[in-house]
């Protein structure tokens, strides 16, 4: 977890886009912006030219931030709404999707209570808080990624071997996360995450297995925790009623997308064609009335292939 200072070491044109993006952002949500919290492949690459930068953007209050009571009713209903925002660095365009939550669903999204992996599956991965209004936000942030991580390695764990690579937890709850949504990346888009950050994760679980409520060792790269088999029944039962119900709010989320999302549907078909390679093609009366055949376009991407 990394806070403020310069987000990438040594790459002034990194640490310059991330600033333009955060001006941006505070130009538009003013004093409501709480916390701004990066995550996703442009943190991970540092390629910020190139690709979408995501952020989350924590707020006080929905009707603050948006100033709208229909923007704040559907942000409250289902979080989070999604924005594009550009900004101007170095003379180059610098693209940023974000989504918005309140400090208050912020707790409630990581807490375990929360059935939902949408926000822990997301916050318990190394992100960065790059940015925080005051003491008190960034306690809140600093709180709640804390608790996504101890979350994620409750639901995770009974479903992991009893014994192995730290790493191997990650994957295989990164997985099961991903599989309650409309996934375009490959099944091996968990391992290769877990591979890649296994030194921070080794860090961050051995930081949290006290906290777990499982009796998670930590030694070095590898772990043991031994777990009833009742509970890891009872865990799958849970992970399979969470795939029914993750892909149905994903859905609601992508159709909400496309009218908070400035061309939403060209965006839907950007991170497409980007994870599978293919092209998409959005026919013309989709985008003249998305409400009445986006539906039947979405089903005939997903028998393509395109997400599962």
């Amino acid at each position: 977890m990394h806070d403020f200072g310069p987000l990438f070491q040594g790459d002034e044109k990194a640490n310059a886009a991330i600033e333009a993006l955060l001006d941006a952002l505070r130009r538009r949500h003013g004093a409501s912006l709480r916390s701004l919290i990066f995550y996703g492949s442009c943190l991970r690459n540092g390629n910020l030219e190139d690709g979408l930068v995501d952020l989350y953007a924590i707020v006080d209050n929905y009707r603050h931030a948006h100033g709208s009571s229909i923007s704040a009713l559907t942000n409250h209903l289902l979080a989070p709404n999604v924005y594009y925002v550009e900004a101007e660095s170095g003379g180059r365009k610098i693209r940023c999707k974000y989504a918005v939550f309140s400090e208050r669903e912020l707790g409630k999204g990581v807490s375990a209570r929360r059935t939902e992996s949408y926000l822990w599956g997301r916050l318990c991965q190394p992100v960065a808080i790059a940015w925080a209004a005051d003491n008190a936000a960034l306690s809140t942030a600093r709180a709640a990624l804390r608790q996504a991580s101890i979350t994620f390695l409750d639901e995770a764990l009974p479903l992991a071997a009893d014994k192995g690579y730290v790493r191997e937890i990650w994957a295989t709850g990164l997985g099961l996360s991903y599989a309650t949504e409309l996934r375009s990346e490959s099944p091996d888009r968990a391992i290769g995450i877990a591979d890649q950050s296994a030194l921070q994760l080794i860090e961050a679980t051995a930081s949290v297995a006290p906290s777990c409520r499982w009796p998670l060792h930590v030694g070095g790269e590898f772990y043991t925790c031994v777990i009833p088999e009742d509970e890891r029944r009872r865990a799958a039962r849970k992970w399979a009623r969470r795939r029914v119900q993750g892909k149905v709010l994903s859905v609601l989320r992508l159709l909400k997308a496309l009218f908070t999302f400035d061309g939403g549907l060209d965006y839907i078909a950007w991170k497409l064609e980007r994870h599978t390679g293919r092209p998409v093609e959005i026919p013309p009366h989709v985008r003249r009335f998305p409400l009445l055949f986006v539906w039947g376009f979405m089903w005939k991407l997903y028998r393509q292939g395109y997400f599962r």
